[in-house]
């Protein structure tokens, strides 16, 4: 047992020990007044450190035990408040969320679609016009809310489980982060990050595009200039594309939502989020209770999406291409976003790149396959 007081200095002279400094942070090695010198005997270290005010008690299992002075800036260094790395974080994530949303915005109040013609004998175009079955926001309540909440729960749960293993947590401004926190945040950012792409991927197909939907003839009525419609012989299998729409019931967001099909928002949108909330859970979930909660909750997650897809179809909202677009493309931003764009599969990356070595009894196992199948 020795005893050690802060501030005290060992030289060479004093004692044959090396003394070394690398262990500390370099701000402790440039700045004199709060240095801290470390003096110790050949082999490994081990030791803990106790006391209080300006004075500290070291203890060493070892025979060759060391003598450390201690200064009170590296015990206090824990103490550290985090809160400018923390703004300066958030606030770029924000900013870059900010880059990719805003032009969904622009898109919605000042887009203006391809103008596309169409044939009056085209069957695909006299569907009627049908209310969603799946509101926007029922679409908002399921796509959002709903995985939000599941974030938050899962991290909770694995603060709880995992109490031991849990990092120091953040302080800001003089307050407590707990881990379980942060890393709430970061899949939620993510998950907002990979949703606003994906809307925005689809938006620049709609625009681009501008697909009439499958009720384009009673949402629109169209009229040509020389005042004849659909119904005149004249017009029977030419290609139109300058007409204006006299239907009484249409508003303009209806006139201009009707050249907006291809490829489906609602499909999309509810792919992508939904897709990558049943990823997080195969991540995440590791609750040993029962194996097939786990799996459930993903099939009714993919459920949802798959109703909210199939609804748009008959609603006559879109033609079936549009919604195998439209979900092929928000489960394709949902599989690139949680593999390659979060660190959910961090640990298990790890263990890959490490040899692949046995975590469980059961893979210690001789009757355990590797990997292999056979």
């Amino acid at each position: 047992m020795y005893h050690v007081t802060v501030g005290a200095t060992i030289s060479e002279e004093e004692t044959p020990l090396k003394h070394d400094e690398r262990i500390f942070p370099r701000q402790h090695r440039e700045r004199p007044h709060q240095a801290a010198v470390v003096a110790y005997s050949e082999g490994a270290f081990s030791g803990n450190i106790s006391g209080s005010n300006d004075s500290y008690t070291c203890s060493f299992p070892s025979e060759q035990q060391p003598i450390i002075v201690v200064d009170r800036g590296t015990i206090e260094l824990s103490a550290m408040d985090d809160t400018k790395k923390v703004l300066l974080k958030v606030g770029l994530d924000f900013l870059i969320l900010c880059c990719v949303g805003f032009p969904i915005l622009i898109f919605f109040l000042a887009g203006d679609p391809f103008k596309r013609g169409f044939f009056c004998d085209d069957e695909s175009l006299m569907h009627p016009f049908h209310d969603s079955t799946v509101t926007n926001w029922m679409l908002y309540i399921i796509g959002i809310a709903l995985p939000v909440v599941v974030f938050v729960i899962t991290e909770l749960c694995r603060a709880r489980v995992k109490k031991s293993s849990e990092t120091p947590p953040l302080k800001v401004w003089n307050r407590d982060i707990p881990y379980w926190v942060v890393q709430a945040y970061k899949s939620i950012g993510m998950f907002g990050f990979g949703a606003a792409v994906s809307q925005l991927l689809t938006d620049v197909g709609k625009y681009t595009i501008g697909r009439l939907r499958p009720h384009f003839f009673d949402v629109c009525r169209p009229r040509m200039p020389d005042g004849t419609t659909c119904a005149d012989a004249i017009n029977q299998g030419r290609y139109i594309t300058d007409f204006m729409c006299t239907s009484e019931k249409s508003t303009a967001r209806m006139l201009k939502e009707m050249r907006l099909s291809f490829p489906s928002g609602h499909s999309s949108f509810s792919m992508y989020t939904l897709i990558f909330c049943a990823i997080y859970l195969q991540a995440r979930m590791n609750w040993r209770g029962s194996k097939l909660l786990k799996h459930f909750f993903q099939f009714l997650l993919i459920l949802l999406a798959w109703y909210t897809c199939l609804s748009r179809i008959s609603d006559y909202k879109h033609h079936w291409s549009d919604v195998l677009s439209g979900g092929v493309l928000g489960a394709t931003v949902a599989i690139v976003v949680s593999n390659f764009c979060t660190d959910l599969f961090s640990i298990s990356n790890k263990r890959a790149l490490a040899g692949g070595l046995p975590q469980t009894r059961y893979e210690l196992s001789p009757n355990h396959n590797h990997g292999n199948g056979n």
